[in-house]
């Protein structure tokens, strides 16, 4: 048996920390258990395909701040992040199981699942894995990759961005266990909102994947206090503005949430970005959006 001071890890990208991550998070609670071990996880940041890729558009399902708090959520009892950089990108299969997860982390073992690659040029598979990690002295388990029933793809977060992108809250949903979720602090607007009657609380995304644009029926949650709402994601085409910004009007809130951390959860998706002639016809599709999320918030889980 291990030290109860010692960690069995799963390892991964986790990025939307999806139904497919939550069954690797319940494979390491209970290896973990079974070797005496606290279970914990490991994650990169930044992704390994910033890294490699820092051209691609932005492409995160959720922030580091988000990730951790949802592996802690579904079991993790520590998270470790590892920086993605040149010099790890460098480490062999060996090198990297060896030198980083045994001697500079001190893990006493490994959960990964069945397409788990790692090491210089995604050398290493899971063979690699129970070979290096046993020698080593790591327990090792390789955890099925699971759907949600046989005639569906596995859980992914790729297809979690095709669900978002799309509009899809519903699909997304399913595949997360939960609605899409961001984090972001609330920045001063131009308060066009208020002289409507809908005052908004707006954020951007940064290197959050940008949802296909339009109108939601959201729930933020300001303080651990959840409130319902409706948000729109574009460019606001009907006040001529160019940069892409999430604009949420919450129902039944009063107070100042300028420089604020909020959560804004995507339950369904109402309808898409569209310009009006003038400032009376989008107030008007403002209530009507209003009223159609409403319903639809009293009518759908809270998680």
């Amino acid at each position: 048996m291990v030290s109860d001071a010692s960690f069995i890890a799963a390892i991964g990208n986790f990025d939307g920390v999806h139904r497919g991550h939550q069954h690797l998070l319940a494979e390491t609670i209970a290896f973990a258990d079974s070797h005496g071990a606290r279970p914990a996880a490991l994650t990169f940041d930044p992704h390994p395909r910033r890294f490699f890729r820092p051209e691609d558009p932005p492409f995160l399902l959720t922030g580091a701040a988000m990730r951790e708090d949802l592996l802690r959520r579904y079991g993790a009892e520590e998270v470790f992040v590892l920086t993605f950089d040149a010099a790890l990108a460098a480490h062999s299969p060996e090198a990297f199981m060896v030198d980083v997860l045994r001697d500079r982390l001190g893990l006493a073992g490994v959960v990964a699942g069945a397409d788990f690659r790692f090491g210089k040029g995604r050398a290493g598979g899971i063979e690699a894995l129970q070979t290096i990690g046993e020698a080593a002295g790591l327990r090792i388990r390789i955890a099925e990759v699971v759907a949600e029933d046989a005639s569906t793809e596995k859980f992914s977060s790729s297809a979690v961005r095709a669900a978002v992108t799309g509009g899809k809250m519903d699909t997304a949903a399913r595949s997360l266990g939960r609605p899409w979720a961001v984090r972001g602090v609330i920045e001063e607007g131009q308060k066009l909102g208020r002289t409507l009657g809908f005052p908004t609380a707006n954020m951007t995304l940064g290197d959050l994947l940008e949802p296909r644009k339009g109108v939601y029926a959201t729930r933020i949650e300001v303080d651990g206090e959840v409130y319902g709402g409706v948000a729109n994601f574009g460019r606001r085409p009907t006040v001529g503005a160019d940069a892409p910004l999430l604009e949420i009007h919450l129902f039944d809130f009063e107070g100042d949430l300028y420089g604020r951390e909020i959560d804004v959860a995507f339950v369904s998706f109402l309808r898409d970005e569209q310009k009006f002639d003038g400032l009376d016809a989008l107030k008007a599709q403002i209530s009507k959006d209003c009223e159609q999320a409403r319903d639809i918030l009293a009518g759908s889980s809270t998680r």
